[in-house]
């Protein structure tokens, strides 16, 4: 078993475990808030890191996928069902522990599906839709596809801002607390250190995923799409059947992210669908570097940071677009692949050699 792969994500582990130690001696707990919904929002950057950087397809749409987790499961989890607490089906429902009593902000007693229930809700709506927008969608190409997928952006909000049980523009807010093997997902204070943890483990569960497929036969596959979908095709790759796997799997990273940040935040509004969102996650993936998935982790954490903490102010879309622009221009390959940088990759490289010469005969395949 090779667990040289496994380096890096241990490297972010032990760095995750010091930055909260770090922060906790200090006094400065508060800004575990910020790390912790950046990790969410980062789930988002490696599934159109895979996208974009392996498949070769862009999409201006992801903000849309957030948003349909977040608000499935918060609707779900929110609707008071009382009115039928003596029907059969909720009642069946009630004994499978899929639907629960608990109290809203107002003390008031609601019955509503379980978080659990909901996100298994979620993921399949977001599967189907994913589905239903990509079989026509992914056969488009370059500004074409772009603009497609905006346009579905654009309608999900649209349907958010004009849809009565989806809050309009006040979004849905009195969302419960997410129960994960004993803990919860929710923004009480006293829980910013378990929640840091838990939005980080699962950040490094999706890089562990994105690596073991860039690293499979599907990865090569997607990689030889990416470099020229014609000969990929004449080798015998199904190009569409790949692109469009590699979609849905993009959308499903956005509606996890959305589906968690939702419950740690309580709420979720029309602001998480903006088409300015779905350009936010372009730009952080095209500073890191499309086929780089550290490097997209890395910038992700930095600019969703630094932009929750208020540095950008009212600028804060201006200045993520301008970063587009710029990297665009200059930097196609990523900021962390700039000329100026290119060292650092040597350094990597350098150091990745020393550890294989450094291992026993036979050591990589015991």
């Amino acid at each position: 078993m090779r667990l040289g792969k496994y380096i890096p994500i241990l490297t972010v582990l032990l760095l995750v475990v010091a930055i909260q130690l770090i922060i906790s001696a200090g006094g400065a707990n508060y800004y575990l808030t910020q790390l912790t919904m950046s990790a969410y929002y980062s789930l988002v950057i490696i599934g159109l890191c895979l996208l974009m950087g392996y498949a070769g397809q862009i999409s201006l749409g992801h903000a849309g996928f957030f948003a349909i987790g977040g608000y499935t499961s918060a609707v779900l989890t929110t609707v008071n069902l009382m009115s039928h607490a003596d029907s059969s089906t909720v009642g069946f429902l009630k004994r499978l522990g899929m639907v629960f009593e608990r109290q809203d902000l107002y003390g008031n007693t609601l019955l509503a599906f379980s978080p659990w229930l909901a996100f298994i809700a979620a993921l399949l709506i977001t599967v189907v839709i994913a589905l239903i927008i990509g079989i026509p969608v992914i056969r488009l190409r370059g500004h074409y596809l772009a603009m497609a997928t905006l346009g579905f952006g654009l309608i999900i909000y649209r349907v958010v801002l004009g849809t009565g049980f989806l809050g309009e523009a006040d979004g849905i807010t009195g969302v419960p607390g997410f129960p994960l093997f004993g803990l919860e997902v929710s923004g009480a204070l006293s829980r910013r250190v378990s929640n840091y943890y838990i939005a980080w483990a699962l950040v490094l569960l999706g890089m562990l995923l994105a690596m073991n497929l860039i690293r499979s036969r599907v990865g090569r596959a997607l990689r030889s799409i990416h470099g020229s979908e014609e000969a990929a095709g004449a080798m015998g790759i199904d190009t569409a059947r790949y692109k469009l796997a590699t979609f849905v799997l993009s959308a499903v990273f956005a509606a996890v992210g959305g589906i968690f940040l939702t419950h740690y935040n309580g709420s979720i509004g029309p602001s998480e669908v903006t088409g300015m969102k779905s350009v936010r996650y372009v730009a952080i993936v095209a500073v890191g570097g499309m086929d780089n998935l550290w490097g997209a982790l890395l910038m992700s954490i930095l600019l969703n940071f630094l932009s929750l903490r208020g540095v950008f102010g009212s600028y804060d879309d201006a200045v993520f677009a301008a970063i587009l622009l710029v990297i665009m221009l200059f930097f196609p390959d990523g900021l962390l692949r700039a000329p100026g940088l290119r060292h650092l990759t040597i350094l990597r490289q350098k150091a990745a050699a020393l550890l294989r010469r450094s291992k026993p005969r036979g050591a990589e395949d015991a």
